[in-house]
C-alpha cells in the first residue's frame, strides 16, 4: 500500500510499504477512504515530538471502511464505514473506565497511539489495536467531509474549551486564536448557551469564518485597541471563560488578561514549550485553570448535533486533494496562513 512515512525530521516520503495485518483478536483493519492533517504531523515533521520513530506512518484521523477483523470483534462487521478515532482505548483500564481513554494504560499511559507509536491514517489501510472501542459506526447518510473533524479537532475544541471551561448559559466567551480547534469551540460554545462568543484571532478570513460558525463578535489582535474592545463587551469585567486555541505562551497570556475574577481559563492548544504561570496575580482572582489532551468521547453527541444540523465541521476542510497528492497537501497545510487553509480533506 501507499503511505506517507516519516524518515526523520524534515523528512516524509510516499512510499510503498506492507499491507497492515491482522495481530491481536482486538485488531481491526480499515480502509481509509479520507484522511487529514493535523497540526501535530507538522510538529512531528519538525522533530519536536521524540516518541515518534523513523518509519512510522503518520496521521491520526479518518474515515474508513471495515474490510478486516480479529475474532475478538463483535460489534463491527466488514463494510461498516467508521469515524476513526484519534485516541485508542482498550476499554477496561482505570482511565478508560473513568472514561479518560486518552490515558488508556494498555499504550504506556497515552491514548494517543496512531501516527505516534504505531502507524497512523495517512496510508490505505491502517490497523486499529481495540477497533471496535475506538471507532464509531457512519450514519447513513452522513457523508465523509461531514464526519472528518469528528476524529480530533471538533472534540478538541468541545471537550478541551467548552466543557473544561464550564460554558454555562449566559456566559462570555472568547475563544482566543481561530484555526481548527478555536473554531470548534467557537462552533459548540453556543450550544452551552454561551450570550457572546468572541473569536480573538490575526487574519481577518479565520475571523470571518468564525463569525460563519457561531461566533457574536470577531477582534483582530493586529488592532491595537483589541484589549479594549473585547473588554468593552463585557462592561468592563472581562469574560466568563477564555478558551486558549493556539498553544504558544502569547496566546495564553491574552486569554489569562481577559478573564474576569472567578471564570475559567481553558487550554485546548498544543504547548511545546513552558509558560510561566502568573499565580501572583491568579491567586486571589478564583481563576480555574484546564488542561488536557482529548478523549473523544464526545463524539456521539457530536454526531447527533451534526443530524441535528447544530454544527457544521465541513466547514472546515478548505482544500481538498487525491490521496497519491499528499505531499503536496503538507505543503500547502505547512504554509496555511499563506494559502488561506484550514484543514485539508484528502481522499483515497
Amino acid at each position: 500500500m501507499k503511505a506517507l512515512v516519516y524518515n526523520g525530521p524534515g523528512s516524509p516520503s510516499w512510499e510503498t510499504i506492507p499491507d497492515p495485518a491482522i495481530e491481536d483478536s482486538s485488531d481491526v483493519i480499515v480502509r481509509v477512504d479520507t484522511t487529514t492533517i493535523c497540526g501535530t504531523d507538522l510538529h512531528i515533521l519538525k522533530g519536536d515530538v521524540p516518541s515518534v520513530k523513523p518509519g512510522t506512518v503518520l496521521g491520526h484521523e479518518a474515515i474508513g471502511t471495515v474490510v478486516d477483523k480479529g475474532s475478538g470483534v463483535t460489534s463491527l462487521d466488514l463494510g461498516d464505514r467508521v469515524i476513526v478515532s484519534c485516541i485508542t482505548s482498550c476499554g477496561s483500564c482505570q482511565y478508560c473506565r473513568k472514561p479518560m481513554p486518552s490515558h488508556c494504560l494498555a499504550f504506556d499511559s497515552t491514548g494517543w497511539v496512531l501516527g505516534n507509536l504505531i502507524n497512523g491514517t495517512q496510508a490505505e489501510y491502517v490497523r486499529l489495536p481495540y477497533g471496535q472501542n475506538s471507532t464509531y459506526k457512519l450514519p447513513e447518510g452522513m457523508d465523509d467531509a461531514q464526519a472528518l473533524f469528528l476524529s480530533d479537532i471538533f472534540p478538541t475544541g468541545f471537550e478541551m474549551g467548552v466543557r473544561y471551561g464550564r460554558v454555562t448559559p449566559g456566559d462570555v466567551v472568547a475563544v482566543v486564536g481561530v484555526g481548527p480547534v478555536g473554531l470548534a469551540a467557537v462552533a459548540t460554545a453556543g450550544l452551552y448557551g454561551a450570550s457572546k462568543v468572541i473569536a480573538v484571532g490575526r487574519t481577518r478570513p479565520r475571523i470571518d469564518k468564525a463569525l460563519e460558525m457561531g461566533a457574536t463578535h470577531g477582534v483582530s489582535t493586529n488592532d491595537p485597541d483589541w484589549f479594549d474592545t473585547v473588554m468593552g463587551l463585557t462592561d468592563g469585567l472581562g469574560v466568563d471563560v477564555a478558551i486558549e486555541a493556539v498553544g504558544v505562551p502569547h496566546t495564553l497570556d491574552q486569554a489569562f488578561r481577559l478573564v474576569r475574577p472567578g471564570g475559567h481559563v481553558a487550554n485546548a492548544g498544543v504547548h511545546g514549550t513552558s509558560f510561566s504561570l502568573p499565580i501572583n496575580d491568579l491567586w486571589i482572582q478564583n481563576i480555574t485553570f484546564t488542561t488536557g489532551l482529548v478523549d473523544t468521547v464526545t463524539i456521539p453527541i457530536l454526531i447527533d448535533l451534526i443530524k441535528a444540523g447544530r454544527i457544521h465541521p465541513e466547514a472546515m476542510g478548505t482544500h481538498h486533494f487525491a490521496m497519491d497528492n499528499m505531499l503536496e497537501a503538507y505543503e500547502i497545510f505547512s504554509e496555511a496562513s499563506k494559502h488561506n487553509c484550514l484543514k485539508t480533506v484528502i481522499t483515497h
